[in-house]
Parts: structure tokens; C-alpha cells; sequence
């Protein structure tokens, strides 16, 4: 076994490198600026608004998620190579954070009666747990990609603040 700057160089090591290198966390951050965006924008629900806001926030990162599989199979990639069942089946697992990150909020929503919120107070929860998800998303990829410890509190910074200016729509919007 050698060693590097960064540690033992192992095939255990040599697959950790690896698995950073193709880790990508923007499908992450985005499912859940997406989240986010859906609570702000969920306006007037009907007589079962829990219900809707739960449904409306994973019914739409799955719909975002199919939108990204199809515009990368049939975008970047159709150009560079076939379509098979492999590559079919890489892409809908690359996309899939976008889905992960509705659930969250999702489930703030669906508990907030148990933390005796109203509806008012799920909508702030699942934007805060969007948020929060945000920036986990984003620090989770920095680590992942062996980012320094500067740029990873970088990162967390850029996204809370991209997360305020969405919660600061929110205050806007509703008064």
C-alpha cells in the first residue's frame, strides 16, 4: 500500500475517489429550491390542504424528474450514444435526488399536526426544512467532492441565502 497527500492509497480508497468523482448532488439542491418554490407558490389549497401540499410537492419533483431523465437521455446523450437499458437506468438514478428532496417537506407537512401547527405553520415548516435541505444538499456535495473546509462553509452560505431570498418571497407574497 502507498501513500498519497490525502492517505493510504487502497482499492477501497481508489472506489471512495471514484464514487466522489461521479457524486452529484445538484439534482439535491435543486429538488429542493424546487420544494421550496412549490410552498411559496401553493397558494389557496382546497378542503384538505395537508393532503394537497404533500401530494403537490412530490407529485412535482417526480415530474421535474422525469422532465430531467428525458432532457438528458434525449438531449446530451442521445447525441454521444445509444439508448440502452444501463444507461436508461444510470440517468433515472443520477436525477433521482430531485424526488429525494420533496420528501422532506413533504413529510414536515404530513407530521405538522402532531407538532400542533396549522396549515399556515406546515407551509413555514416544509419551507424551512426546503431550505434547510438546501444547504444539506450543497455541503454534501462539497465534502463529497473533498471541497476545503472555506468552500464548503462557501457553499452552505451561497444556498442559505438563495433559501432567504425564497422565504423573503414568501413574506413579500402573503402581505
Amino acid at each position: 500500500m502507498s501513500r498519497t497527500r490525502n492517505g493510504p492509497t487502497t482499492a477501497r480508497g481508489a472506489r471512495r475517489a471514484e464514487h466522489r468523482v461521479r457524486a452529484d448532488y445538484t439534482g439535491g439542491v435543486y429538488g429542493s429550491m424546487l420544494a421550496a418554490s412549490v410552498v411559496i407558490g401553493a397558494g389557496e389549497l382546497g378542503s384538505f390542504p395537508r393532503t394537497q401540499l404533500v401530494l403537490l410537492l412530490l407529485l412535482t419533483g417526480l415530474v421535474f424528474w422525469i422532465a430531467h431523465v428525458h432532457a438528458q437521455l434525449f438531449g446530451a446523450r442521445l447525441a454521444q450514444q445509444a439508448l440502452d437499458r444501463p444507461v436508461v437506468l444510470k440517468v433515472c438514478r443520477d436525477e433521482w435526488p430531485i424526488v429525494k428532496a420533496a420528501v422532506p417537506p413533504a413529510a414536515a407537512v404530513a407530521v405538522s399536526p402532531l407538532l400542533g401547527l396549522d396549515v399556515r405553520g406546515a407551509l413555514w415548516l416544509a419551507l424551512s426544512v426546503a431550505v434547510a435541505g438546501q444547504v444539506g444538499w450543497s455541503v454534501a456535495a462539497a465534502r463529497r467532492a473533498g471541497a476545503s473546509r472555506r468552500l464548503v462553509a462557501a457553499t452552505a452560505s451561497v444556498n442559505l441565502l438563495l433559501g432567504l431570498l425564497i422565504i423573503s418571497f414568501k413574506i413579500v407574497l402573503t402581505h
